[in-house]
């Protein structure tokens, strides 16, 4: 029999649109656009199942109840692809790439920006879980044959504790309404985008225009001090 783990206590830690089954199952099931009969998922095998309708947010809740619970070592990606955030894809890119700059490496999403996980915690989930695929597919029966396929291979707990991590409920992709946080449309999602990477391009070239200064600056020096250097020694010259 597999060796299992203990979850982190009060696991899932970060609440959420999802059901639970039995946490040392090794199998977690994000359903992404689709809402499917979870429950049914659970009872099918898996640890944990849910929606994940943002790039962002969305998925760091998802991270954050994967790696706090060793016993799950495959993730199912099932259900329909959110428009404009695409979830799915980048949920995919995410475990393959990783994040360089806080945005989700080859990631498609409207607004593809980490900010609650360190290369820590996304290091452990690359390294706990492996993803499967099969988006698109809302069939309950392909889904619950899949489960029980990872089931069977079951490798056992992963070898480290659980990892906690604390997500802020609020960020890019979400909007708070009537004190329940729902995701941006695609439409206002990829507007956060362009005003996430105008504010980047800015911020990118106050950088250059100071590097531009720092050498403006340095040649200004340098050619004081060669002048100052020539009058020096023609000084010299002229009163030897």
């Amino acid at each position: 029999m597999a060796e299992k783990k203990s979850p982190a206590s009060g696991w899932p830690i970060v609440q959420g649109d999802f059901h639970t089954g039995d946490p040392q199952s090794c199998v977690a099931v994000v359903t992404m656009g689709s809402h499917l009969d979870e429950q049914g998922i659970c009872d099918a095998g898996a640890a944990i199942a849910g929606s994940c309708k943002t790039e962002n947010l969305g998925l760091e809740k998802i991270i954050a109840n994967i790696i706090s619970n060793p016993n799950i070592r495959f993730v199912l990606n099932c259900g329909t692809e959110v428009k404009g955030h695409l979830s799915g894809q980048s949920f995919i890119a995410l475990h393959a790439g990783g994040v360089s700059g806080g945005k989700i490496v080859g990631a498609q999403g409207a607004i593809p920006f980490i900010e609650n996980l360190d290369d820590a915690a996304i290091g452990r989930f690359q390294e706990q879980v492996e993803m499967v695929d099969i988006m698109e597919s809302e069939d309950m029966g392909a889904i619950s044959a899949k489960i029980k396929e990872l089931t069977a291979k079951d490798p056992g707990a992963f070898g480290a504790e659980p990892m906690v991590i604390e997500v802020k409920e609020a960020g890019a992709g979400e909007e708070e309404v009537g004190g329940e946080v729902r995701p941006l449309s695609g439409e206002l999602a990829l507007i956060h985008a362009r005003m996430k990477i105008i504010e980047q391009m800015v911020t990118d070239i106050g950088y250059r225009d100071r590097f531009a200064a720092g050498v403006y600056a340095g040649k200004i020096e340098g050619l004081m001090i060669g002048l100052i250097v020539s009058f020096a020694i023609l000084g010299f010259i002229l009163l030897g």
